[in-house]
């Protein structure tokens, strides 16, 4: 019952949707959408607002932009939609995108209405109803790995992607791309910053493969069977998939999975538990993905080192919003600390 899933709430009061004209609209365009009709909204995640609309005893997900200004290319509606619509065919854990909308008079920006998956995320902490199981952890990290190369294995052209992004010269517009950004929100000059794109740009690497790339993949990206969470369900959050380098999946991934010894900075803003002992390490990441894929898995530690520049400016982003008192979230008052241990972070393994 939905009332009994965890990742259900009711809808925030400034985040409700006006179902004046979205209800006709989805009435005229959803097929057997007869009887009441419900909302309720998923809890998780910090941009994109996700909900639940049930109407008689069909239910469907409804994803749409955050509120307020967004960046141009942000929270792309229409890129998840291509991608949701085909990619299901060839990768069971993306749930299929029925239907978009891009009228802003239905609900004000666009939206899509996705198949509704069920199953548990897994954030920061494991929860500890699978305390008992000892090799719970081993497996989770495993099937983490194992789903990302299998990913990475869909040929494009056969699910309709293949004119889905540029995979030449990606790396290159990626690191330019996220040092523009660090420019425009930075509030102080940080040498290890500079210093950390200078040793980026210097040993950028040479792409070996071009594949669909996820962009943000990650454990809480994931629904998980609650009876055996190492068993996905659905891998969520596609509004940023391309195709370029796939080990930049990779290394985002391994920015995420932080470890008992790393700097407890990183563990505060690793949206995996993997720093709590009991999953396999990065290294042992790293060798599983190659021999999974076949890959040259010998510059690594650069697309980890990406992908900590990249967390660096998402915290930064957040930090100088709170500084220039477009929030007040208290939770921010030392992110500006945290990015300059995680530069710090950074830089170690490039210079590795």
């Amino acid at each position: 019952m939905t009332e009994n899933d965890p990742e259900l709430r009711e809808t925030r009061a400034d985040e409700r949707l006006d179902l004046t004209r979205l209800e006709p609209y989805l009435r005229s365009h959803l097929p057997d959408a007869v009887g009441g009709i419900s909302v309720l909204q998923f809890g998780g995640g910090h941009a994109n607002l996700t909900y639940m609309i049930t109407i008689g005893a069909r239910e469907w997900v409804l994803r749409r932009p955050p509120l307020g200004p967004v960046a141009p290319g942000a929270h792309d509606m229409k890129r998840e939609h291509r991608v949701l619509s085909r990619l299901h065919e060839a990768f069971p854990l993306a749930p299929r995108s029925f239907l978009l909308c891009q009228d802003p008079e239905i609900l004000g920006a666009e939206f899509q209405i996705m198949e509704r998956r069920r199953g548990i995320a897994i954030r920061e902490k494991m929860p500890p109803q699978y305390d008992d199981l000892p090799d719970l952890r081993q497996r989770i990290g495993d099937m983490l790995t194992a789903k990302l190369v299998e990913f990475h294995r869909v040929d494009p052209a056969a699910v309709g992607l293949d004119s889905l992004g540029k995979p030449e010269g990606f790396l290159q517009r990626q690191l330019d791309g996220w040092a523009k950004r660090w420019q425009a929100a930075k509030d102080r000059d940080l040498a290890t910053v500079d210093r950390l794109v200078a040793r980026l740009q210097a040993d950028l690497p040479a792409s070996q493969a071009a594949s669909l790339v996820h962009n943000d993949y990650k454990l809480d990206n994931m629904l998980l069977d609650p009876d055996d969470p190492a068993v996905p369900t659905a891998l969520l959050d596609w509004d940023m998939c391309t195709r370029g380098d796939p080990l930049s999946d990779l290394g985002l991934l391994l920015n995420y999975w932080a470890e008992p010894g790393d700097d407890p900075a990183c563990h505060s803003v690793s949206a995996m538990p993997t720093w709590t002992g009991g999953f396999p390490s990065r290294e042992d990441a790293v060798e599983r993905y190659a021999q999974l894929s076949g890959l040259d898995l010998s510059g690594w530690r650069w697309y980890h080192a990406f992908g900590i520049f990249k967390m660096v400016v998402v915290i930064q982003q957040i930090y100088i919003r709170y500084l220039r008192g477009q929030t007040a979230d208290p939770r921010f008052t030392g992110f500006g600390d945290k990015v300059a241990a995680m530069a710090e972070h950074g830089l170690a393994v490039a210079q590795r």
